[in-house]
């Protein structure tokens, strides 16, 4: 059960509200989902395309104005994490499945690509090597070895002796994604609550 207070208004002067009312009300769902960011919105239609009963809350008054509207909308290839680790085999699958999910919803991205450079010999010979070696551990796609001239092809203000050439990374317009997700969660029936604040979960008899 959700608790939820709303203001009614029934008009505003100057900028100033007046004619204020406040009514409460109880809705209830088989799963509650908290925050509308990326994350929760990209639950809350997974369990919705489930038959789950979703209701998704927001304190804000706008969905993606949290962590998901700052972040730097970079789509992570899976080059660092740990081989054979949950966050290695997530990334690396979900940066595919992502390309697919925005070229099907018309979301705005960019396979950019990007270049992991060593600027001096011994990077060259054991940095980035070990860098290669641990991202093809993590079945990541496409990686290329580039000298220093192959490298400032692609990009001339680089000043480096040899570079990494990950072709699978790439950006994403978080708030495009963010709308398609809500658009995908309220298709299967899932209902958005915004300027909704959860104060305090209780356990109930059932556990």
């Amino acid at each position: 059960w959700l608790r939820r207070e709303r203001e009614a208004q029934s008009g505003r002067r100057g900028g100033e509200r007046y004619g204020r009312s406040a009514s409460v009300e109880m809705e209830r769902a088989q799963t509650l989902v908290v925050g509308a960011g990326v994350v929760g919105l990209a639950m809350a239609a997974a369990l919705a395309r489930r038959g789950r009963d979703v209701l998704v809350v927001e304190k804000a008054h706008a969905i993606c104005t949290g962590v998901s509207s700052r972040s730097s909308e970079v789509l992570h290839a899976g080059l660092y994490y740990p081989p054979g680790s949950r966050k290695a085999r997530l990334c690396v699958r979900g940066n595919q499945l992502l390309y697919v999910y925005c070229a099907s919803r018309g979301v705005g991205y960019a396979r950019t690509g990007k270049l992991l450079v060593a600027t001096s010999e011994a990077q060259l010979s054991s940095s980035l090597p070990a860098l290669q070696q641990r991202a093809e551990a993590n079945c990541v796609q496409g990686l290329r070895v580039l000298s220093r001239a192959d490298a400032r092809a692609i990009e001339p203000a680089i000043e480096c002796v040899g570079a990494l050439l990950s072709p699978s990374s790439g950006i994403v317009d978080s708030h495009g994604l963010a709308l398609a997700l809500l658009g995908d969660a309220e298709a299967h029936g899932a209902t958005l609550a915004l300027g909704t604040e959860v104060l305090k979960i209780l356990r109930n008899v059932r556990g």
